[in-house]
């Protein structure tokens, strides 16, 4: 973007991937509104940066809340240059293990809430005729595996999501970034990490493997919040910035493997698949 003095938007911005952003963008002298449910988490990093940071209360599954938020921010900044949603976290369950409450919440926030905060953020973006909007979605938008079937639900809705809208602002002077990052050393495989009461023996080879391995791993993922920061911030200065961002080295090789073994499948089947057109 050309603006020299960017106002962001930041949802989830209290721990994680959420604070190194907001952090990033404070200390290179801009302006950020950082958002949290709990805004008390967000007081110590606002209060260092002075009239530039604004914290704010948001529940991204909540229109009220939301009203508010963006009310608040426009009208102390006047613009929202660059929306980041970040909020969402993950949820540990076979398919039949999960919860129907637990797999409506999960999509609240990862989808239904990422949507709504952008419908209400957009408008002034299109007005200006500029803006950044950057998803988080995950290396898990891309590639599924077991235990996480209704997260990576949730984050393949964002990339599909993120893509259309990519399509319909673009004209109008727009960019969509979707992040995907992939083991980071954040919360959430932590404290973040919902999982659901019921386990069945049937997959304990299967997904109950997966939940111990990610359970394991909470604390030593080798992804750097710092450096993946820094990163979108490349992107969002880049004179045309990308659709899709991958974030750490596994991200990188995990999703080229996805990319093989995609190419394999749609190849075997070829000829299975053209016989399915009326004939010439």
């Amino acid at each position: 973007m050309t603006t020299t003095n960017p106002v962001w938007f930041i949802t989830g911005a209290s721990s994680g991937l959420g604070k190194a952003l907001a952090e990033a963008v404070l200390e290179r002298g801009w302006r950020a509104a950082i958002t949290a449910r709990s805004p008390d988490a967000l007081t110590a990093l606002a209060s260092r940066h002075g009239e530039r940071a604004l914290a704010l209360q948001l529940d991204v599954t909540d229109k009220a809340s939301i009203e508010r938020a963006v009310s608040t921010a426009e009208a102390k900044f006047g613009v929202i240059d660059v929306l980041v949603n970040n909020a969402g976290y993950g949820y540990l369950a076979a398919i039949e293990e999960g919860a129907d409450r637990e797999i409506r919440d999960q999509f609240e926030t990862n989808v239904f809430g990422l949507v709504s905060v952008t419908k209400r953020i957009l408008p002034g973006m299109r007005n200006r005729r500029r803006g950044h909007i950057f998803n988080v979605s995950s290396l898990g938008g891309l590639v599924a595996f077991a235990a996480t079937g209704y997260y990576h639900a949730s984050k393949f809705a964002v990339e599909a999501l993120s893509e259309s809208l990519s399509h319909e602002v673009k004209p109008l002077g727009i960019s969509v970034t979707i992040l995907e990052p992939g083991a980071f050393r954040t919360d959430w495989a932590g404290r973040s990490m919902v999982e659901s009461e019921t386990i069945i023996d049937d997959y304990a080879e299967t997904a109950g493997k997966r939940r111990e391995a990610t359970r394991a791993v909470s604390g030593r993922q080798p992804g750097d919040p710092v450096r993946a920061a820094t990163a979108i911030i490349s992107a969002f200065e880049a004179s045309e910035p990308p659709l899709r961002l991958l974030l750490g080295a596994a991200a990188l090789k995990i999703a080229r493997q996805r990319l093989d073994v995609l190419r394999e499948n749609f190849d075997a089947w070829a000829e299975t698949t053209l016989s399915a057109d009326f004939p010439d």
